[in-house]
């Protein structure tokens, strides 16, 4: 039998991609991979947003890797300066000669007889090319990149101006002196309506619902202290355990005592609102982390509303005329440019048509295990982030233990792992999460099923997931690693060669 192109297909190069590929690098660097990346750059999310003031929405001391310290000056940061600490990242660490740009993953099918995927993408030359793995790695993300999510505006084209999705956002377009009107409440409403504030004539951010926001720092300054005391990594390491340890406290607080963390909101509003502050506008009738909570730097939403350089308005769209839009309330939004900041759409694995000797793959006869491979799908691991904490906090855990299984094969010549669920063993499904968002519940059709106890859980607990890894073994007894059918002896999955030349 052939060898495979690789033994790990990495699908993606944006922050999963990367922490996978730097992992292989840190801890299987006998092993080959190569990352099939659709976008002609690396960067995922961070490659795809361009709209106005686009910043991450937690903090870089764990929105940054484990293994690569964050040293720029600002905590919650901008979009390019993202991207150049990701760059920086993989051409530092030699990954990016492994990326292959321009391709489009299409399909990818398992053959149990010889433990090979075989997958297709497309070119952007309309090429397809085919790439044989022994490991899959979705490092894909979780939303659509092709369709956001249609909210269906009634009337919307009854509008005679701009309508822009931020998804898609125009190169070089001018809001100078123009009205806006941002129809959402999430996080990229809330990053917009400041950033486009000073330059614009007007800007609205027009909600059905609030969402609850809090204020924090654009800078640390913990972070700060910590590198005038220690060295760089140990201050990188010290801010990291701080924010993780403030965010699972705060998070803890909202299932504990909603209440409570309900009027500390409520009071930062309030001091950062002045009478500006209207429940109307900045009270959900939910309590907070029942959908996620909007991180507002240094307050600029709050000060843009305050210094009367935009509005929040809270009603139902009624519909729209060439000039702007109408109200139910009966109230009108004069316009020239409609932002749609109305939510994303769930796609799993990258919208990649997976099979198993091929038979289409339906991830929702699937349970999660460990919160990173899929019960009865061998050689294949996922990334699905924390939906209340940052997203690489998953995307680093998933990407070492990928590592640790791939390194428990080779010490045990096995060619596959897979977690065997048997259906009379299967647990009682349960929901994927406790959260009522939109995005969420309209994707909960193509989730894989979620038990109540681990391995077969989805946990949305950093710290639990983090201890779980470090003493469930890989060999759990759930997880079955064994030879494949057709593999040669000069052709498994191990490292004899290496072991034999030490």
């Amino acid at each position: 039998m052939t060898q495979p192109d690789t033994d790990v297909c990495i699908i993606g190069a944006g922050i999963s991609g990367i922490s996978m590929a730097a992992h292989m690098g840190m801890i299987c660097p006998d092993r080959s991979y190569t990352v099939l990346e659709r976008r002609e750059q690396i960067g995922g999310t961070w490659d795809l947003f361009r709209y106005p003031g686009v910043r991450s929405d937690s903090d870089m001391h764990t929105l940054g890797f484990v293994f690569e310290p964050w040293k720029h000056e600002d905590a919650i940061a901008d979009g390019p300066n993202i991207l150049e600490y990701l760059n920086r990242t993989a051409d530092e660490r030699g990954i990016s000669q492994h990326i292959r740009f321009g391709q489009e993953v299409l399909s990818a099918d398992w053959d149990s007889m010889t433990a090979r995927w075989t997958i297709t993408a497309r070119g952007s030359d309309g090429s397809h090319n085919i790439t044989t793995a022994r490991w899959l790695y979705f490092a894909s993300g979780y939303y659509d990149y092709d369709n956001p999510h249609d909210a269906q505006i009634p009337g919307l084209d009854q509008f005679a101006g701009e309508v822009i999705h931020p998804q898609f956002w125009p190169e070089d377009f001018d809001h100078a002196g123009k009205q806006v009107v941002v129809i959402g409440s999430g996080a990229t409403a809330v990053t917009l309506v400041p950033a486009m504030a000073d330059e614009a004539k007007s800007v609205t951010m027009l909600q059905r619902t609030p969402t609850w926001m809090g204020a924090g720092p654009r800078q640390d300054k913990w972070n700060k202290r910590f590198q005038r005391w220690f060295p760089e990594n140990l201050a990188y390491r010290l801010t990291r355990w701080k924010n993780i340890g403030l965010r699972s406290y705060f998070f803890g607080l909202s299932r504990r005592k909603p209440e409570k963390l309900s009027e500390m909101l409520r009071n930062m509003l309030r001091e950062h609102l002045g009478e500006k502050y209207d429940p109307k506008h900045f009270e959900p009738p939910y309590t907070p982390w029942k959908q996620r909570l909007c991180l507002v730097p240094d307050g600029d939403l709050f000060e843009a509303v305050r210094a009367e350089k935009a509005q929040i308005v809270t009603d139902h769209i009624a519909g729209f005329d060439a000039d702007g839009v109408k109200l139910q309330s009966g109230d009108y939004l004069p316009a020239d440019v409609v932002v749609t900041a109305t939510g994303l759409r769930l796609a799993l694995a990258g919208k990649v048509e997976v099979s198993k000797d091929g038979d289409p793959v339906d991830w929702s006869n699937h349970f999660f295990y460990r919160g990173t491979m899929f019960s009865n799908l061998p050689n294949l691991s996922f990334v699905f982030g924390y939906l209340n904490a940052s997203w690489t906090l998953r995307a680093d855990c998933n990407a070492r233990y990928a590592c640790e299984v791939l390194n428990t094969m080779a010490e045990r010549g096995a060619d596959i792992a897979e977690p065997v669920l048997a259906p009379k063993d299967e647990p009682e499904a349960v929901e994927p999460w406790d959260y009522t968002s939109g995005y969420l519940n309209r994707a909960k059709s193509l989730m894989p099923k979620v038990g109540p106890d681990r391995p077969w859980t989805l946990a949305h607990n950093y710290l639990e997931d983090r201890r779980d890894f470090r003493q469930r073994p890989v060999a759990d007894g759930v997880l079955q690693l064994r030879e494949a059918p057709e593999a040669s002896q000069d052709d498994r999955f191990t490292n004899h060669d290496k072991i034999a030349a030490e």
